[in-house]
Parts: C-alpha cells; structure tokens; sequence
C-alpha cells in the first residue's frame, strides 16, 4: 500500500469515528473492507499522533473490547470556520453595542482565561511554569516553543515564541486582542515582567515574550 493510500486509509477512520462516535477494530475494518491487522496499524498510528483515544468497554460476560474515539485533536483536522464566525459575531458586537462595550467583552474573556491559565499550570518554578503554559498554549493550536536565555551559565530569561495563531482571523480584524494576550500572559505571571519582541500582525514569522522575574 502507498504512503497515499495509508493517509487516506486513516483519514477515512478519522471520518467513520466522527460520524459514528466510537467503534471497534473489527467494526472499522468491516466498514472499511481492510484487515483487521492493517486496521490496528492505522489505528496505533492514529493514536501515537494523539487523533485518537481507546477506552475498554465490557460487553456481556466477554473480554473487555477496545473501543477508538477521536481525541480533541483528531476532531480539529476537519475543516472548521470558528475564526470567520467569531469575527463574524464580533463586527455584529461592535454595531450593537459599540466599541466601548466589546472591549469589555474581550477584557473579561481574557481576565476568565488567565484565571483558567493559573489553575492549571500551578505552583512551582518560572520555568516549570511557562514549561505547562507553553503545553496548554499548544493544545489550542498556537505551535508554542520556550527558548531559555542564558548569560555565564545561568538563566536570565525566556521566550515564549508562537509560530502559529489560533486566533489569526481574529486578530486582523480585532488586533486590540494582542495587546489582552500580552496582558493576560502578566495575569498568569504575576511574578514576572513581559514585554512583546516579535508580533506576526507586524509581517514577522512568529509572536514572541521575554519573560523575566520582577
């Protein structure tokens, strides 16, 4: 089989679990008419890629089965339009309400979000920290990298650099939402002085942070 036809072989997987929820191996290549072992290679990939999670599942008195749904991740390779809806709704915000109003809209969506950040990412060191921030932060499509700054062998500092924006369509039209994300990156380290160094809506590949304590 092809690299093309084992791509196609797992996005049509993809697309029977969407639709149906969950299935077995055998349910999968029933429905597919391949091989049960061909099956479980696709369906091992599938899950190494994080598209896919298994649960066991007792049926009857019978051996627990394996049982595949799409995971967060696999639901996102299906096209979606949520950025042109959300500006969509944004422009309807504005003529409603004014511009006054959406901004406090979009700071109470940050400061809700920050919140979410703290709980989640704890205690512990700045890196260890920004190290959770920098997993949650690439969960929700941002391509999120940390690079540590060093000086004599020690840590000065770090950046937080994203090479990919979620919320792309957003910020064209509404690029007031950069400046919330750079406050709300101080709200979830309050310990710490950030300033923007690289901004993709400047024509730059990426978004970066310094992070530094105090």
């Amino acid at each position: 089989m092809t690299t093309t036809q084992q791509a196609s072989t797992k996005q049509d997987i993809l697309r029977y679990l969407l639709k149906q929820g969950h299935a077995t191996a055998q349910q999968l290549a029933d429905a597919l008419e391949i091989s049960p072992q061909a099956t479980r290679r696709h369906l091992k990939d599938l899950e190494a890629a994080q598209f896919i999670h298994h649960e066991l599942i007792q049926v009857g008195m019978g051996r627990p089965q394996h049982k595949y749904f799409l995971s967060r991740r696999g639901k996102e390779q299906f096209p979606h339009r949520y950025g042109e809806f959300t500006v969509s709704f944004l422009d309807t915000l504005l003529e409603t309400v004014g511009e006054e109003q959406v901004g406090v809209v979009l700071r109470k969506q940050w400061e809700r979000k920050a919140a979410d950040y703290r709980d989640r990412i704890g205690s512990g060191s700045l890196r260890e920290r920004l190290e959770k921030l920098v997993r949650l932060r690439q969960e929700e499509g941002y391509m999120a990298e940390l690079h540590v700054l060093e000086e004599a062998g020690e840590e000065t500092g770090y950046i937080l650099a994203e090479h990919h924006c979620a919320i792309s369509e957003v910020a064209e039209s509404f690029p007031t939402v950069c400046g919330h994300e750079l406050e709300m990156f101080s709200a979830v380290l309050l310990d710490c002085t950030i300033e923007r160094t690289h901004w993709l809506n400047d024509g730059e590949h990426r978004c970066g942070y310094l992070v530094r304590v105090g």
